[in-house]
């Protein structure tokens, strides 16, 4: 069974909207566009990277995938052929409700099950990527359909965009699956699994009847 990562650039109030352009996502009159942009990184950089080059096939809203297609295939080669010529090489998925055009060699459209489709993305491939495609990233979270959620936070706060959260989200509790790493701008990797469990809660005024128990 493989694995299906979501992989967000989001800042500290968890904004994941437009990071690396003012045309990527302007809806609702997003203004921060291409906000990453003026951050460069090592350490995402290298994670980054490292994802494109283990990944056997990417899963993209269409929005995404517009901007990619309309992209990579054009760079295959030069500064930018390592990753243009990795995501050449593998099958591209598509979930949109819509009729989407899917120029990009090696594209498909999935079906309106969406829970069906990536479990038999699960069986076809090793590593499933998610890359941007917040809508979409929206929906995989709300139906528990990912195994690792991977976000660079940038020590940035915008105060509006879509959020990798946003209100009225399925509650639920994440587990760490690594420790945190901090990069050359500051920005902070933090990788996350499912639990499947909902968070419970709690009363920190109450006395720990445990302490002063022992012996």
């Amino acid at each position: 069974m493989g694995r299906l990562y979501i992989d967000l650039f989001t800042t500290l109030d968890l904004v994941a909207q437009a990071p690396g352009g003012p045309e990527e996502d302007p809806s609702g009159g997003f203004p921060f566009g291409g906000w990453q942009a003026p951050l460069d990184d090592d350490l995402v950089e290298q994670q980054v990277s490292a994802g494109i080059a283990e990944l056997d096939a990417l899963l993209l809203g269409r929005r995404t995938y517009e901007i990619f297609a309309a992209y990579w295939p054009h760079h295959e080669t030069g500064l930018d052929g390592e990753v243009g010529s990795a995501f050449a090489a593998v099958p591209k998925y598509v979930a949109s409700r819509g009729t989407p055009e899917l120029p990009w060699r090696g594209s498909t459209q999935l079906g309106p099950d969406l829970a069906a489709e990536v479990d038999a993305l699960r069986e076809r491939h090793e590593s499933v990527h998610v890359f941007g495609s917040i809508d979409l990233v929206h929906t995989l979270v709300a139906q528990n359909l990912f195994d690792v959620l991977n976000l660079w936070v940038y020590p940035i706060v915008l105060g509006q965009g879509k959020k990798v959260f946003p209100d009225g989200v399925t509650p639920t509790s994440l587990r760490l699956l690594a420790p945190p790493a901090a990069g050359s701008a500051g920005a902070v990797a933090l990788r996350y699994g499912p639990t499947g469990r909902t968070p419970t809660t709690g009363d920190m005024s109450l006395p720990d009847r445990g302490a002063g128990s022992a012996g």
